[in-house]
């Protein structure tokens, strides 16, 4: 299997996601930027907008390659004089406050040396935390993980709390999810089966979100709602500039900035020694947002 072929895939799973969540929303329809990186390759940032569903999002593709800069050897793991890469990345910021954001991404690296690997990972961060949702989220993620390997989900998904992490807040970005980094084959898997499996994540995707965003997507809301909403975009916003690692590679590879950036709600908030009413709704998501909690069992 060659690059080639896996920047195809990642071609056409980002036209799959696109057309579905054009479905999903059923409003409006994704704008495509596509752009060239100087240093080698470019993308296709595609940025969606609406007053129903997605408030704001992006399903963004991109192969780039390149010389490894000192920059990158002092902000990374790449370790090699040249690499290539390629992936699509998700963000969905929804309009109501009853529906999660969601991210994925699925990535594959090759260097120079011939090393290889694949990425990525999704999550949920709901602004109101619903155990019986987060339980069904992360029985859909494991049925995918089983499908390939058995040890997959319950790895991935403690992989997931310890990188979904805010250290400067003590608390978890949501509910988590599965992240992996660094797979290449072994005895128990071929490189095809990771590229499947990275594939089988992506085309579960829409139906994953459908799954979630259906239950509170026309439920009433109100402006104290709407407030915790852009205070947990806040916490997004902060995890995302300070502490992802697929943000400080975008930016230290000399990557397109506005691409990026496209992570990031279009509104958020900060509200000083924030400290929500014992008993509200947000209180009680507080309390959630801590690793380790065995969403298979129902929390």
């Amino acid at each position: 299997m060659t690059k080639d072929e896996v920047a195809r895939e990642m071609r056409e799973l980002q036209d799959f996601i696109c057309a579905e969540l054009e479905k999903l929303d059923g409003a409006a329809t994704f704008v495509e930027d596509k752009w060239e990186r100087a240093e080698g390759g470019g993308g296709r940032t595609r940025i969606i907008e609406s007053d129903r569903l997605i408030e704001k999002g992006g399903v963004n593709y991109s192969e780039v390659s390149g010389d490894v800069t000192p920059m990158m050897l002092g902000n990374t793991e790449i370790d090699g004089d040249s690499f290539y890469a390629t992936g699509v990345s998700i963000v969905l910021h929804p309009n109501n406050p009853h529906v999660p954001i969601i991210h994925m991404n699925v990535r594959y690296f090759e260097m120079d040396n011939g090393t290889y690997w694949f990425g990525g990972g999704i999550d949920l961060t709901p602004h109101y935390i619903v155990p019986a949702q987060a339980t069904h989220f992360h029985h859909s993620l494991k049925a995918i993980c089983d499908a390939f390997n058995a040890s997959f989900y319950l790895k991935f998904k403690t992989w997931a709390d310890d990188y979904f992490y805010i250290p400067h807040r003590n608390e978890t970005r949501g509910i988590g999810g599965i992240f992996f980094d660094h797979l290449s084959a072994n005895q128990a898997i071929s490189k095809e089966n990771l590229l499947d499996f990275c594939m089988e994540l992506g085309r579960s995707f829409p139906e994953i979100y459908a799954s979630q965003a259906q239950i509170g997507r026309d439920k009433p809301f109100t402006e104290e709602e709407s407030n915790w909403m852009n205070l947990r975009r806040g916490r997004y916003v902060e995890f995302n500039l300070v502490n992802d690692r697929g943000t400080k590679f975008g930016l230290v590879s000399g990557g397109r900035t506005e691409s990026i950036l496209m992570s990031l709600p279009k509104n958020a908030s900060w509200a000083y020694n924030n400290q929500p009413e014992q008993g509200s709704k947000a209180s009680e998501t507080q309390k959630l947002l801590v690793k380790n909690i065995d969403w298979i069992k129902g929390g």
